[in-house]
C-alpha cells in the first residue's frame, strides 16, 4: 500500500479509478480524464489494489487499457487478467515533469535490443543468442556495476522506535553510513559497534538447563541479554566527558593519564550493529526517537523501474554482457574472451570515471585550504 499512496499524492491531479469486476479487461480512457491522453503505455502507470502492475501484463492501444494473461501479479488478477473483485484499479498518468532527469538514463529493454543489434547476428561477433541469455547477462552486469561504478547509492530515513530497532530495506546489499540528524539539519555519522551482538538467547530453568517446546526444539528469547545491556547505556554528560576534556586546567591535571584511549570508541554520536540473521539494525541506548539515515548500497534489479543505466556507463554494459557469453559459450576461441575482458575492463574503468563527476573548480575550492594552493 505505500508505492500506492506515494503515486497517489505524486500524481493527485492525473490519476482515474476504476472498480474491477473480476471479469472486465479492458478500461477505456476519455478527454475527460486525462487532456491531452496518453499516446502509449510508458505514460502511465497502473495500480490494482495499491500495487504497480508489470508493464507487461497490459496493453494500451488508442485510448484502451486492455489486461492480458500474461500476469506474475495473481493476487490481485485473475488468470484471464482481469483485476479482482471490488479491487480499486488506478491509472495514473505520468506527466512530463515526472520524466525530467530521465534522459541521461537507458532502460534495460534499451540495452537489451541495442545489444542484440550490435553485437548479434551472421558476421557479427555473436552469431546467436536468445534474447533471455542476453537479458540474464544484462541484470547480472547491472549487479555488479551497482556495487562500486553505476551510482546505486540509496537513503532512508526513519525515527527510531524505543525498541532500537530498524529493518533493512528489502534490496539492502552493504551499507554507505548511518548518520543522526540534529535541530540544525546537520548528520552526525553513527560509527559501528565491532564488540557486541545480538546472539540467540537460549531459555534456561534454574538448574541452568535448557528449555524445549512441544516439538522439542529449544526454545529462545526475544531479545540476548547482551542486547539489553547495549541499548540501555545513555549518553549523559558524564558519559561524555569520559571521552573528551575541555581544554582547560583539568586536562592539564590529567596530562599523561589517559591511558589506552581509542579514538574509534571516542564517538559521542551513538553506535550501532547489524543482525543479518534477524535483518535489523540495533542501536545503542541514546539514539531512541532520534531522525536516523541509512544510506546503503542497491543491485540496482530489486524493482523493474530501477533497472535503468546511466549513459556514461552503455558501453560497460554492452561489454559486460559480451563477455559474459562469449566466456560460457563452448569452442569460443580464447583470444576473443581475453580481447573482449580486456574491453570490458576498460570500459568499466572509464565508466567509473565518467561518473565521478569531477568538477575542477569544485576541487580548487578545496585544495584552498591546503597549505599550498592550486593555481588554476
Amino acid at each position: 500500500m505505500a508505492l500506492f499512496n506515494i503515486s497517489q499524492e505524486r500524481y493527485y491531479n492525473n490519476s482515474v479509478n476504476f472498480i474491477g469486476n473480476g471479469a472486465q479487461t479492458t478500461f477505456v480512457l476519455t478527454t475527460d480524464m486525462f487532456s491531452p491522453l496518453p499516446q502509449d503505455k510508458g505514460e502511465l502507470e497502473v495500480f490494482v489494489n495499491g500495487k504497480l502492475i508489470n508493464i507487461n501484463n497490459y496493453n494500451y492501444s488508442g485510448s484502451s487499457i486492455t489486461f492480458d494473461a500474461n500476469t506474475n501479479n495473481t493476487d490481485v488478477l485473475e488468470s484471464g487478467g482481469a483485476p479482482k473483485l471490488d479491487l480499486l484499479i488506478t491509472i495514473v498518468q505520468i506527466n512530463a515533469e515526472d520524466k525530467l532527469g530521465g534522459y541521461q538514463y537507458l532502460t534495460l529493454k534499451d540495452i537489451v535490443n541495442n545489444f542484440i543489434i550490435a553485437y548479434v547476428g551472421e558476421e557479427k561477433i555473436i552469431p546467436k543468442a536468445k534474447r533471455s541469455n542476453v537479458l540474464f547477462f544484462a541484470q547480472r552486469a547491472i549487479q555488479e556495476l551497482s556495487y562500486d561504478t553505476l551510482r546505486s547509492e540509496k537513503s532512508q530515513e526513519i525515527e527510531i522506535p524505543p525498541s532500537l530497532e530498524m529493518k533493512l530495506p528489502h534490496d539492502y546489499v552493504n551499507y554507505i553510513k548511518l548518520t543522526w540528524c540534529d535541530d540544525k539539519g546537520i548528520e552526525h555519522t553513527i560509527m559501528p559497534a565491532l564488540k557486541t551482538s545480538n546472539p540467540t538467547a537460549l531459555l534456561q530453568d534454574s538448574e541452568f538447563n535448557y528449555l524445549f517446546d512441544s516439538s522439542g526444539e529449544l526454545l529462545k528469547a526475544d531479545q540476548s541479554e547482551t542486547f539489553k545491556k547495549f541499548k540501555a547505556q545513555n549518553a549523559t554528560a558524564d558519559a561524555i566527558k569520559d571521552f573528551y576534556i575541555e581544554d582547560n586546567r583539568t586536562f592539564q591535571v590529567l596530562h599523561g593519564r589517559r591511558y589506552g584511549a581509542d579514538p574509534q570508541h571516542m564517538n559521542s554520536n551513538g553506535s550501532f550493529f547489524i543482525d543479518m540473521v534477524k535483518g535489523k539494525i540495533f542501536f545503542s541506548g541514546h539514539m531512541a526517537n532520534k531522525v536516523i539515515t541509512l544510506k546503503y548500497i542497491s543491485d540496482g534489479v530489486a524493482t523493474a523501474e530501477e533497472k535503468i543505466v546511466h549513459k556514461f556507463a552503455e558501453e560497460a554494459m554492452y561489454k559486460s554482457i559480451a563477455h559474459s557469453i562469449l566466456s560460457t559459450r563452448q569452442n569460443t576461441p580464447e583470444y576473443i574472451v581475453a580481447r573482449f575482458k580486456k574491453e570490458r575492463f576498460a570500459a568499466i574503468r572509464q565508466a567509473k570515471l565518467r561518473l565521478s563527476n569531477l568538477k575542477i573548480e569544485e576541487l580548487t575550492q578545496t585544495l584552498r585550504g591546503k597549505s599550498k594552493w592550486i593555481k588554476h
